[in-house]
């Protein structure tokens, strides 16, 4: 079964790698997109375009409390939101996952691919390998 194509961009230590990997569970064929490390403003869209786009967004504290082995900065962000912008931009859904869980912003992704017909495999699909840091949950 052929399932759409959801890629996840987004800043660092967004949750990216989380998400995919709880879609992937669930038979969604998601995938990451490191859109942040690149110059290339529309990589996200080169290799393999997505019927289905989702941009996960974290603020600074986020950040920082998900990634403490890293020292983010304000000017960081700005370039990793310049590098973003065209993915941003054309983005399906957009999350903002600062104040939430892992289960919060899985649940947030799952209910509008739904809304919007996207059928999952009928089983998990294989897990990709993790990139970023872990995201630890209160």
């Amino acid at each position: 079964m052929q399932t759409d194509l959801v890629k996840v961009a987004g800043v660092s230590a967004a949750g990216k790698t989380t998400l995919v990997a709880a879609l992937r569970e669930r038979g969604f064929n998601a995938r990451p997109v490191a859109q942040e490390h690149s110059e290339v403003p529309d990589m996200w869209q080169r290799i393999r375009p997505p019927q289905w786009l989702v941009f996960l967004d974290a603020d600074l504290p986020a950040q920082g409390a998900r990634r403490p082995d890293v020292k983010w900065s304000e000017p960081w962000r700005r370039t990793e939101l310049a590098r973003l912008e065209h993915a941003r931009g054309h983005a399906d859904l957009l999350i903002d996952t600062s104040s939430l869980t892992a289960e919060g912003v899985l649940r947030r992704a799952v209910n509008f691919l739904r809304v919007n017909g996207v059928q999952p495999a009928p089983g998990p699909l294989v897990e990709l390998p993790r990139t970023g840091g872990v995201w630890r949950q209160s």
